[in-house]
């Protein structure tokens, strides 16, 4: 398609194809049923490598770097920067909210396909290497900090399991 193109037109239709891409994508994911973002499903399940999230510390020193990239809140959004609650429902919130935004990344990913169909091999790697790199390190994020919400909500249900039980316990003894 954009083979024996001048540069200035390659560029061009990359931006405006990704940019329509990645727009597509975000009206998609803002429409998307929370049913198709649960978190039990298998793509949101953590790979046997990833060791529950600690690949992500270990390797990518994630730790270091996930504050200072930047994230999309709708008006009135979800803010994912920092932990505002300890309730079920807000973790819940927050969990079903990584799944949404790695879906989007992940999908975003998928613009490299037409990319690389689109172009000559040397701009078709240059771009989808640009979306790669826009993209990834997001569903990097997404990952790690979904699994660590599901033990900090694992450690809270139990925390209210256990409240429940010395409270019927004293009810009982009483």
């Amino acid at each position: 398609m954009l083979k024996n193109q001048p540069l200035l037109h390659v560029i061009s239709w990359n931006v405006m194809i990704i940019t329509l891409w990645h727009c597509v994508v975000f009206i998609i994911c803002t429409r998307l049923p929370n049913s198709v973002l649960d978190a039990s499903k298998p793509r949101y399940l953590a790979f046997r490598w990833e060791r529950n999230g600690n690949w992500y510390r270990d390797k990518l020193h994630i730790q270091n770097w996930k504050d200072n990239v930047p994230q999309h809140i709708k008006k009135g959004g979800f803010s994912k920067k920092h932990l505002t609650q300890r309730s079920l429902d807000y973790l819940d919130q927050f969990i079903l909210e990584t799944c949404r935004g790695e879906w989007m990344h992940l999908s975003n990913c998928g613009c490299v396909v037409v990319v690389m169909f689109a172009n000559p091999l040397a701009p078709g790697l240059i771009f989808s290497f640009l979306v790669l790199l826009g993209n990834l390190p997001f569903v990097c994020i997404q990952r790690y900090n979904r699994f660590r919400l599901q033990v900090l909500r694992k450690a809270v249900a139990r925390e209210l399991r256990l409240a429940q039980v010395k409270k019927d316990t004293v009810s009982v003894s009483s």
